[in-house]
């Protein structure tokens, strides 16, 4: 199966419209796994902003960890099941570390150690959207799953 770069657009054009860095990952390959635009957003909403906004693992590898799950998650509780999607969670996360230098959120951010953790997400201005490198982690993301697809696809 051929993926194409307009996944990878549609989840930085969802987070320039407003979703966390998790949702827009997720919601950007949902439907290849029966799930609504609505159903994708939902289930992904908690792990923006490092989880809760509390700055962890990024929100954009939070993604797709979730989608590595669709695709190789236990149903049966078997070890090997296990095994199998830890394997694939481990290797993206590498792959992503790889790329962006982390996997958590306060680091990409670069934010001083001991910033406060509040809930209240920042207001998204056009300086907001400038300071941020989250549009380029989120496409970097989304190539990750992308290339895992096709890299699947030829197995």
């Amino acid at each position: 199966m051929e993926i194409d770069e307009s996944r990878i657009q549609k989840a930085v054009e969802l987070f320039r419209n407003g979703y966390n860095c998790s949702q827009s990952v997720v919601a950007a390959f949902a439907d290849m796994y029966g799930f609504t635009q609505e159903q994708a957003l939902r289930m992904s909403a908690s792990f923006g902003g490092g989880i809760g906004r509390m700055r962890m693992t990024c929100g954009a590898a939070c993604g797709i960890f979730m989608l590595a799950g669709l695709e190789k998650g236990s149903v049966d509780g078997s070890r090997q099941a296990k095994l199998a999607n830890y394997a694939l969670v481990q290797e993206l996360a590498a792959e992503f570390k790889k790329r962006m230098g982390s996997v958590v959120c306060s680091e990409l951010l670069g934010l001083a150690s001991g910033t406060p953790v509040v809930p209240v997400p920042e207001e998204r201005t056009a300086q907001y959207y400038k300071k941020r490198p989250c549009p380029k982690i989120i496409e970097e993301a989304a190539r990750i799953w992308t290339n895992y697809l096709e890299s699947k696809d030829k197995e």
